[in-house]
């Protein structure tokens, strides 16, 4: 199942496809006894996915047997003991995908030409993602942060790995003396060789870097570093061969204090905004200025979600069986604000106040 979406990968999903282009979306569940109707009522999903595709006249027989035959693949691909929040499936002529989303997922079917990509963005922000780069004289490895964890990652030539040609961990051990060790050539050209490559991975997935390794590393990569220099660094070694866990637990406490100031600042740019009149609150007046893409930060407390139609000039509150509910309303709002330039903040539930769950700062 996928996990982190890069601009790339979410360039390529958004493109048209063959229709027709099938998104399933359901929520899961992490823990018991909730989990246990997971797998019933993602059959259930699929199965009805493939009854729109039986009912609708513009689907071919052939591509209708291509994308259940996807659908039935992405299906078989589930974990289900390692879910989050929501699932999303995409089948299309040829091709499948299957997300797993730390957000939960309004349930649906929909046909389309391209993809539904609003519910993976959402998730994608307000799981704030990060890279923690782990450094060693011999080896730098690459962790992929999300909310509650970070998983090591496979990618271009991370983990990097020095080579015993130039590299005498025994001869480290006698000595004992790190700081020289950062302070030799072939060392300090191993790790300009991992900033290079961090480099390389942020221009492809952007997102805030930190960097942990002995005092002596960090201080040889504000020497010799571009991006890794410019990174948020944690003093802490041997984590380069450690446990996802242990990686989490040294990065845990930099990132609170960041999310805590990011709180801070958001809330007195709101408080600012309201002086100037160029703040918004409420689903309906924020989802207003979003589509004149006037919006320059947009707030949204962590679980907020509502069920609106639209009654022509105003988004109005529907229940979950009205066939013109959007279930979906603010995933929507993040992504159309991230489309116009907005930066996108969630809040911890309760920080806005008065303003209904989600609040922006406009533009003029």
């Amino acid at each position: 199942m996928e996990h982190a979406l890069s601009p790339t990968t979410l360039s390529e999903l958004r493109r048209p496809r063959p229709y027709p282009a099938v998104s399933v979306l359901t929520p899961t569940h992490r823990r018991e006894p909730y989990n246990a109707q997971d797998r019933v009522r993602l059959r259930n999903v699929v199965a009805e996915a493939k009854k729109q595709l039986e009912a609708d006249p513009a689907v071919t027989r052939e591509r209708r047997t291509d994308v259940e035959a996807q659908l039935d693949l992405a299906l078989s691909e589930v974990d289900l003991t390692h879910t989050e929040d929501g699932l999303v499936i995409f089948a299309a002529p040829g091709e499948h995908q299957v997300w797993s989303l730390a957000r939960s997922v309004p349930e649906r079917v929909v046909l389309s030409d391209t993809f539904l990509t609003r519910n993976l963005v959402s998730a994608q922000v307000s799981e704030r993602p990060f890279w923690v780069l782990s450094v060693s004289a011999d080896r730098v490895t690459l962790w992929n942060g999300g909310v509650d964890r970070v998983t090591e990652q496979h990618t271009g030539v991370f983990p990097l790995i020095r080579t015993a040609d130039n590299f005498d961990p025994e001869r480290v051990e006698r000595i004992g003396d790190m700081p020289s060790t950062f302070r030799d050539e072939d060392t300090r050209h191993f790790l300009r060789e991992a900033d290079t490559a961090i480099g390389a991975m942020l221009r492809e997935s952007p997102r805030p870097l930190y960097v942990t390794g002995e005092q002596a590393a960090l201080s040889c990569l504000d020497e010799i570093g571009d991006v890794t220099r410019q990174a948020v660094h944690v003093p802490h070694g041997g984590l380069a061969q450690a446990t996802p866990d242990a990686v989490w637990q040294a990065v845990r406490p930099v990132l609170d204090d960041e999310a805590l100031r990011t709180v801070e600042a958001v809330a007195k740019e709101l408080v600012a905004a309201r002086g100037r009149k160029e703040f918004a609150a409420g689903v309906d007046e924020v989802w207003q200025n979003a589509r004149e893409a006037r919006v320059r930060l947009l707030a949204v407390e962590e679980n907020f979600r509502v069920t609106v139609r639209d009654d022509g000039d105003h988004l109005v509150p529907a229940s979950g069986d009205d066939l013109d509910a959007r279930e979906d309303i603010v995933d929507e709002i993040v992504e159309r604000c991230l489309e116009t330039g907005a930066d996108v903040r969630f809040v911890p539930d309760g920080t806005l106040g008065d303003a209904d769950g989600i609040a922006g700062v406009l533009r003029y």
